[in-house]
């Protein structure tokens, strides 16, 4: 029996008088997920684990196809006689179905059979076949055959007349050295015979040019009647799926707590994507408020989760609380939580301000210091307090760009800085060929078996999550970690290692050890690819470079603080 009413609002099934409400919204980009949160979300899993109305293969079984793993959310409301309880939702679709019982519907259901737009599909589908009967019409493939054959074959004579033309005038430039040789006065009537061959040949060029020329405008004027037809499908079929798709995003209109309207059209038309990125409006996040409001329920907090196996590119654990995404939702729920009182942005606060940064060598060319963690190495958008703003107020004398590398915020560790122009270029070039040694220390979350590994996965961002990194063979950049255990913590069920990083891509550490195809074990308090701690577990424990002045080999460690 489903537990869910139509209403689509559930009340605990368990007694909730001994939990205070949150006092305000969750900022849903960055957050903890409030203990009533946590408790609708284990109600939903377990429901999930146990019902049988439907089916989707979320990769939890013995199913090897078609697994699929989705993001669902919670929404903490207050309905209109003051009760408590959650209302549930999955991103995109489930079960091949935009609805099914107990959850929120979409905000716009273009799949409804009434919808408009079965009917505009109909005839851009249409136009797809015509496409396809003219692409293998029995004609058409003959005619782009003989043209690639006579193309083949003109290209080739050109080809050959050109090389002949080229041997001739190599051979007359001989005979008239000899001749020069020879005779310095030799005969005129010599000469005019040799040029009058080169005119020949660059008129035998030329006609050959415009006969085999003439051939391929005839086979291609044979072919383009059809290319005309064709191109003049596909602009028809291009210019109905662009407005198709605008009515689409115009029917998204979202709400927020202020009771307004406001598109999904019109929500990307102020973003610098300017069009709505496909899936917009169809994650959780959304249809939990648009539905919240519609129904004049209170949201009072939300959460989402991951539920099944990961996808191969990006990083999602089973069960797992993730933030909503950056790129398809914040510009529309931007939109959606005006009027909510929602708890701060705590990425803007800076959390390393009362954080020593200590110097570990210093001389008058450059300085190795010791970054703590949540401290940037260069200003940020809203925070300005950094390793660059630190340095840059206690040597004021230091000129260049300083900055030679860069840690993560989160990450803690060793970090070089230059202190005049000449020493940057110098270092910064011993980067960019990796001659420095760099060595890391993390703990990571489980017990590893093996006592080394290298891992090979290429890294590239996420471009609708921004700052997140994800995995890709097509467009990754090449990026190599190499591993040794230093410890295992049995009891703890952690294992400490050494991270040998020998390319520098973003976040390259924390993806290659929560990945599944890397470690698949996330750096403790890893608060994008793991989950958070009171930091994360990664810092930058030794360091080996070429000193920019004396060229001496310089060695240098720091020891961690976990």
């Amino acid at each position: 029996m489903n537990p869910f009413p139509p209403s689509c609002f559930t009340p605990f099934c368990e007694d909730i008088s001994g939990l205070s409400l949150p006092d305000k919204f969750t900022f849903p980009f960055y957050y903890q997920p409030h203990p009533l949160c946590i408790l609708a979300a284990a109600e939903l899993q377990k429901h999930l684990q146990t019902q049988d109305d439907w089916y989707h293969n979320f990769g939890l079984s013995s199913d090897p196809e078609q697994i699929i793993g989705k993001m669902f959310g919670v929404l903490l409301v207050k309905n209109a006689m003051g009760e408590v309880g959650y209302l549930s939702a999955f991103s995109g679709k489930l079960a091949d179905t935009n609805h099914l019982s107990g959850f929120v519907p979409p905000v716009f259901d273009m799949l409804a059979s009434d919808s408009f737009f079965h009917a505009e599909q109909k005839i851009i589908n249409n136009i797809t076949t015509e496409l396809n009967v003219l692409l293998c019409d029995d004609k058409y493939l003959a005619l782009k055959a003989s043209l690639a054959k006579i193309q083949l074959f003109c290209d080739s004579e050109l080809a050959s007349q050109r090389h002949h033309v080229i041997t001739n005038r190599a051979k007359r430039k001989e005979q008239r050295e000899a001749l020069q040789a020879a005779d310095p006065k030799y005969s005129a009537e010599i000469h005019l015979q040799l040029a009058q061959q080169s005119i020949d040949d660059k008129l035998r060029f030329a006609h050959l040019k415009i006969a085999l020329t003439r051939q391929v405008d005839d086979a291609t004027n044979a072919l383009s009647l059809f290319d005309k037809q064709i191109d003049k499908l596909k602009q028809h079929r291009k210019t109905l799926s662009a407005q198709l798709q605008h009515r689409i995003f115009e029917q998204y209109k979202f709400l927020n707590a202020r009771g307004a309207h406001k598109s999904l059209a019109a929500i990307f038309s102020d973003t610098v994507m300017r069009t709505p990125p496909a899936g917009a409006g169809e994650c959780a996040a959304p249809k939990l408020l648009h539905h919240a409001y519609k129904h004049n329920l209170q949201p009072l907090a939300m959460a989402e989760f991951w539920w099944g196996a990961s996808p191969k590119s990006q990083v999602r654990r089973h069960t797992q609380f993730y933030p909503a995404c950056m790129g398809k939702c914040q510009p529309i729920l931007d939109h959606m939580l005006l009027g909510l009182e929602v708890d701060e942005n705590l990425l803007l606060q800076n959390t390393a301000s009362d954080k020593k940064m200590d110097i570990i060598y210093q001389d008058d060319s450059m300085l190795v210091v010791n970054k703590p963690t949540q401290l940037l190495s260069v200003p940020g958008k809203h925070i300005a307090d950094s390793v660059f703003s630190r340095v840059k107020a206690l040597f004021p004398q230091a000129t260049g760009s300083l900055i030679v590398h860069r840690l993560d915020m989160s990450t803690s560790g060793l970090m070089v800085i230059a202190l005049t122009t000449a020493s940057h270029k110098i270092l910064q070039k011993q980067f960019i060929n990796r001659q420095v040694s760099k060595r890391y220390v993390a703990l990571i979350e489980g017990l590893l078996e093996e006592d080394e590994g290298a891992i090979t996965l290429p890294l590239t961002g996420d471009f609708y999550d921004r700052p997140r990194q994800c995995v890709c063979e097509q467009t990754g950049k090449a990026a190599h970690t190499t591993w040794q255990i230093i410890e295992r913590h049995k009891e703890l069920k952690r294992s400490k290692v050494f991270l040998h990083p020998k390319t520098g891509r973003t976040h390259q550490l924390r993806v290659h050890c929560a990945h599944e195809r890397g470690l698949h074990m996330p750096i403790v308090g890893d608060d994008l690819y793991g989950t958070s701690e009171r930091r994360l577990h990664l810092h930058a424990q030794s360091l080996g470079l070429y000193h920019p002045v004396t060229q001496a080999w310089l060695e240098l460690t720091c020891e961690p603080d976990f």
